[in-house]
């Protein structure tokens, strides 16, 4: 049985979700591969957009990578939007709003969302958001078993408040807890 190797990481901001990219003109991507000796085979299960943060789990293993991309693992995301939410807002979230990719627009399966009471233990980002004297903003989280490119960033601006800042702290049963932006912790497995 072949032996595969697997990470959770913190991604931080500012961060793609991959080792290589074929682009010219801007050169100076920052990638996964600057944090962490992976070896040369890894991939990462998912992706979070180069402004989003959290919890990325990468692997050797191309199974292991499409289960844990299925809708049978939650994802859960903290999402500080602009703005004080309203229960409207979050019971629009939870039912489903309508949103787009490339021209085809999409209706978003119920999942469970609520607003934070309190501001997120999180570490500080790398870039400022903003301050209070550009209004208020409030937290929700988000839990997901879809994963539609931006989902989360296009839910939220569906319902008037748009994302300032996304962090993906679970992904199944695995919890971002203490970590910090781009820790890495290698580990037997996720299951």
């Amino acid at each position: 049985m072949e032996k595969h190797n697997h990470f959770i990481l913190f991604k931080p901001y500012g961060y793609l979700s991959q080792f290589t990219t074929k682009q010219t003109k801007r050169t100076n991507k920052k990638m996964l591969g600057e944090l962490f000796p992976f070896p040369p085979e890894t991939m990462a299960i998912g992706r979070l957009d180069e402004p989003s943060e959290g919890l990325l789990l990468l692997t050797t293993d191309g199974k292991m990578s499409e289960l844990i991309r299925s809708s049978l693992f939650e994802k859960e995301y903290y999402a500080q939007v602009d703005g004080e939410i309203t229960s409207e807002a979050i019971e629009k979230l939870k039912n489903g709003v309508e949103i787009g990719f490339e021209g085809i627009k999409y209706i978003t399966n119920s999942c469970a969302v609520y607003k934070l009471n309190e501001i997120p233990n999180l570490p500080e980002r790398g870039k400022k958001i903003r301050d209070y004297r550009h209004g208020p903003t409030s937290w929700v989280s988000i839990a997901l078993t879809e994963g539609k490119f931006r989902q989360v960033r296009k839910m939220t601006a569906a319902v008037g408040f748009p994302t300032l800042r996304l962090v993906r702290i679970r992904i199944g049963k695995i919890h971002i807890g203490q970590m910090i932006a781009g820790e890495v912790i290698e580990t037997d497995g996720f299951l």
